[in-house]
């Protein structure tokens, strides 16, 4: 099995995703914290373009809010520290 691009972009964000989750339960990241924030936008925008090429539109859909409650959160808090 080789992998393309579109499964690099979306291994890639899934493994960002999981590790700023395990770094916001282990305590080591807050919520708010600019690299949580960004490891889950940018780690969203490989699934929702992994999930977009390969036609897993409910999936792509869920990324798509995924990142734009991330991008929210860094507007709100810019500039602020947890």
């Amino acid at each position: 099995m080789t992998m393309d691009w579109v499964d690099v972009v979306g291994w890639v964000g899934a493994g960002l995703v999981l590790v700023a989750y395990g770094l916001l339960s282990a305590g080591k990241l807050g919520a708010r914290s600019v690299p949580y924030q960004v490891m889950n936008v940018v780690g969203a925008v490989g699934m929702l373009i992994n999930g977009y090429v390969r036609g897993a539109l409910p999936s792509a859909a869920l990324n798509l809010i995924w990142m734009g409650i991330g991008l929210y959160v860094l507007a709100k808090y810019q500039g602020r520290t947890e």
